[in-house]
């Protein structure tokens, strides 16, 4: 720790590293076979009881008639097995587009929930740890944010209330010598106006869960509430502030979420999710927020936690049986605010505060790897759903996260049975006189012109929310302003639906795949998030999408061959799987999202007026010196860089008798064996290189190489 960022008291704490004194608060694992003796008794506010019943009902009467409009459609001729088959496929999918409808309405019909409370004029009586657990992530980034918000904390004389956490899970060299660069850069910005702490786990149990928790194990008795942060999140201090102000004054609060705005992405696919968060997202956000009320659920970022009753309630155990189904528990926030609920503390979102950012993957590709890891967590909650004691919400927010996922290849199922059932009427020869004696044959007919108006019903429903939020938009001045006007909103709109609509058969796919890919007992790993776009070569493109063109083309093919109006009703599937390389390519195109921009389309407010946080983030950022070379020839050549990383370095756990680091032992074989830095930086292998990186001997070892190198260099 740099001693000008840390507490007096704790000057002298070198043993535990970079971090504080212990100060353990127990966790102990959940039984999620026994009912727990709630805190507080479980109750909501005459608003969430109010939104419920408007969503209830709403979503009954549109699935009701859904439903029986659907039956009157293929009941015409009398229902084939087929038939029948098609109509339970559509009775879910239908269903459940009708469920998050249902949702958005009782937002808008609902009363507004509590607004959170004024930032507080006295000095807060807590600590807060603001948290942000990074996995091989920009550490020039994370520095920049968490100075940008230290600084804005203190600008407005809270600062001494927070403290600042960086619990590092990286396994890569390269990334532990940039973090720990990061830090002392992040300290130096920081000093005298709050303490910052860094710890890396040298194994990576249990993930973010494992990250999370073994921090508040072994440090949680030193704060009151942790603000959990993503590695690209962004929050103002007086958001923060409204938040804690809460917190403080409501005991059985135990989890306050913010509704983080995406920002700052520049690729085509971040910028259709940025203007579709910040023009639709506040109508679902309503919606969610109302009829949840203390049921609420947890993102895993931006939101505020209190401690002690976290500790109590959220020590995650692990699922049985091998991943993927078994294993550590990956999507834990949802897990987290229903255990939190169950105790009886309330678990709200707070959609007034609204300067909370967060960054959108930057491509499809992007995507599907977040998503992959994301079906696997959210179909691990079908062993958790019928944990004992939660609340019926909680249990309806594992049920959404299930068919999310789930959803997507049953809307695969629906049309392959629909193309099967047309196939069937084009070319099957009907049965006149079946078992049964009767005077008409067997073959499918249905109501045409009741399964068009089905059909635009139901894309009526879908595009609800959206309509909704355009409308909401335009018709406050203050939103049409900053998102550059009404004809911008409508264009925008138009083309993020069209977009979507492309972009929405090859999602359909890939989540379709993860779905089958888990069921096979395939586990996903821990990928770092992508946040970059970056354009994929053709070659890996059609590696990932060429299924999809060929499914595209085949059902274009059966179509055509069937009836030219079929592949009417099928051209927005058919041609977002044909071109599906073309599409994901361009959903990575930095080049299109700017000149979206200069057109004036998916304008969101964050590029009309910056906000002063974002801005001073940027400046931080530009005045931060890049590496320019491989960081081990950075560190092992300079003095400087090698005090500062041994200061910030968590020491490696002593090994035991008979124990040895084998990638430690091959490393420093290497190191003696090669004749110069670069040959040896050469010879590593990446586990090699962390070993390297985490061991102070081992870099001192590579700085002698280069001072060797060097003079070597000098007399020739």
């Amino acid at each position: 720790m740099s001693e000008q960022s840390a507490p007096t008291e704790d000057r002298v704490l070198r043993p535990f590293g970079p971090m504080p004194a212990p100060q353990p608060l127990p966790m102990p694992q959940q039984d999620f076979s026994a009912v727990p003796q709630p805190r507080y008794p479980r109750s909501n506010s005459f608003a969430a009881r109010h939104a419920r019943v408007i969503a209830v009902c709403s979503a009954l009467g549109l699935i009701i008639y859904g439903i029986h409009e659907m039956i009157a459609v293929v009941a015409a001729g009398g229902v084939t097995v087929l038939e029948g088959v098609m109509t339970f496929f559509f009775a879910i999918t239908y269903s459940w587009i009708a469920m998050s409808t249902s949702f958005a309405i009782a937002g808008l019909l609902a009363p507004r929930p509590k607004p959170t409370r004024a930032v507080p004029q006295r000095p807060l009586s807590s600590r807060t740890a603001i948290v942000m657990p990074v996995y091989n992530e920009d550490p020039d980034m994370i520095s920049a944010s968490l100075q940008a918000m230290g600084e804005d904390l203190a600008r407005i004389g809270h600062a001494h209330a927070f403290e600042i956490v960086v619990l590092s899970d990286s396994n890569r060299g390269d990334s532990l010598v940039r973090e720990t660069v990061a830090m002392e850069r992040l300290a130096a910005g920081l000093a005298g106006i709050m303490p910052v702490w860094y710890r890396r786990r040298p194994i990576n149990a249990a993930k973010k869960s494992g990250n999370i928790e073994d921090f508040v194990a072994r440090w949680g008795g030193r704060y009151d509430f942790m603000l959990v942060l993503d590695a690209d999140s962004l929050m103002e201090a007086d958001a923060i502030l409204r938040m804690i102000a809460r917190m403080e004054a409501e005991s059985d609060l135990g989890l306050l979420q913010s509704v983080p705005r995406l920002f700052d992405g520049t690729t085509l696919f971040a910028r259709l999710q940025q203007f579709a968060g910040a023009v639709y997202g506040p109508v679902v956000a309503g919606g969610m927020a109302a009829w949840q009320g203390s049921d609420g659920n947890y993102w895993g970022h931006n939101a505020i936690i209190r401690t002690r009753a976290f500790a109590a309630c959220c020590g995650l155990p692990p699922l049985p049986g091998k991943p993927p189904f078994g294993g550590p528990i990956l999507s834990h926030d949802f897990v987290e605010a229903a255990l939190l609920r169950r105790a009886g503390y309330r678990v709200e979102m707070a959609i007034d505060i609204v300067d909370s950012w967060e960054e959108s993957p930057p491509s499809l590709i992007a995507t599907a790897i977040r998503d992959r890891r994301w079906a696997q967590g959210n179909l691990q909650h079908s062993k958790v759903i019928g944990a004992k004691g939660l609340a019926p919400a909680s249990r309806l927010h594992f049920l959404i996260g299930i068919m999310s996922y789930l959803s997507s290849p049953l809307w695969l199922l629906l049309i392959m049975v629909g193309l099967v059932l047309a196939v069937q009427a084009k070319f099957v020869t009907p049965v006149y006189f079946g078992e049964d004696h009767q005077l008409f044959p067997n073959w499918p007919v249905f109501d045409s012109e009741r399964m068009l108006a089905l059909f635009g019903f139901t894309l009526f429903i879908l595009f609800i929310p959206k309509i909704a939020g355009m409308l909401r938009a335009i018709m406050l001045p203050n939103l049409r302003k900053v998102h550059g006007g009404a004809s911008s909103i409508v264009l925008g709109t138009i083309f993020e639906i069209l977009a979507s609509t492309l972009y929405a058969p090859i999602m359909m796919m890939l989540q379709s795949r993860h779905v089958w890919d888990i069921l096979r007992q395939r586990d996903s790993g821990w990928a770092p998030q992508g946040r970059k776009g970056s354009l994929e070569a053709w070659g890996a493109l059609w590696k990932t999408h060429s299924g999809h063109v060929f499914f595209g083309v085949f059902l274009a093919a059966v179509a055509m061959l069937v009836s030219p109006v079929i592949l009417a009703w099928l051209s927005p599937i058919v041609i977002g799987l044909v071109f599906a390389p073309v599409l994901s390519r361009w959903s990575a195109s930095e080049e299109i999202g700017k000149d979206l921009a200069h057109r004036g389309l998916l304008i969101i407010p964050e590029e009309m007026s910056r906000p002063a946080i974002a801005r001073r983030r940027d400046e931080i950022l530009a005045d931060q010196p890049a590496f320019e070379e491989d960081p081990l020839a950075a560190l092992a050549r300079s003095a400087e860089m090698r005090q500062a990383y041994q200061a910030w370095l968590t020491p490696p756990p002593a090994k035991g008798r008979g124990e040895a680091d084998r990638f430690l032992l091959s490393a420093t074989k290497k190191i003696d064996d090669a004749q110069d830095l670069d040959e040896a930086l050469a010879w590593l292998d990446q586990q090699e290189r962390l070993a390297v990186a985490a061991h102070p001997s081992e870099v001192e070892r590579l700085a002698s190489l280069a001072a060797r190198t060097d003079a070597r260099e000098r007399a020739a």
